[in-house]
């Protein structure tokens, strides 16, 4: 979990956890942006720093912004590199919350893209925009039978109760 948590703050620069979880995460961020400072003043051991740093974050892009961009940013701070700030409590179970967030962090990197990217080839797409020109128009609907007592009410009763799933 702290793996997890370590490298969404390395992208995001700024997390909202809850206070137990920011402060077991403070010490374990901060030894792992020493490891990159430590890599970047002794060439020698980069390599040797690289490899820690991905057994300990298991991921690798994370790892290379690490020794990278944040690296070379704190290369003039002597530790404190994380932040906590308290931020009340969750609604659902009253758990106290904290934002944990990198001193001198990117505003930009905040909010970035957590999920999986899916790269489709434009040959890909060019086979299904024939495969749905080919395809067969679909039926029009049918509308709704109105009841025995000929409302339109209940009718329009039952669309609102269709609703749309997926996008």
């Amino acid at each position: 979990m702290l793996a997890n948590m370590a490298a969404a703050l390395i992208k995001h620069e700024q997390i909202v956890t809850t206070l137990p979880k920011a402060k077991e995460l403070r010490p374990y961020t901060e030894k792992l942006i020493t490891l990159g400072k430590k890599a970047a003043a002794n060439p020698k051991t980069a390599l040797a720093k690289r490899r820690e740093a991905i057994a300990t974050l298991r991921d690798q892009t994370q790892v290379r912004k690490l020794f990278d961009v944040l690296a070379e940013r704190y290369a003039d701070r002597n530790g404190g590199y994380i932040r906590i700030l308290k931020a009340g409590f969750r609604y659902g179970d009253a758990a106290p919350m904290a934002v944990i967030e990198l001193v001198d962090r990117d505003e930009s990197a905040k909010g970035k893209d957590s999920g999986t990217i899916e790269i489709v080839s434009s040959e890909h797409d060019a086979k299904s925009q024939e495969k749905a020109a080919k395809a067969p128009k679909a039926k029009a609907e049918k509308k709704p039978k109105a009841d025995v007592q000929g409302s339109s009410k209940s009718a329009e009763k039952k669309k609102s109760k269709v609703r749309k799933v997926g996008g």
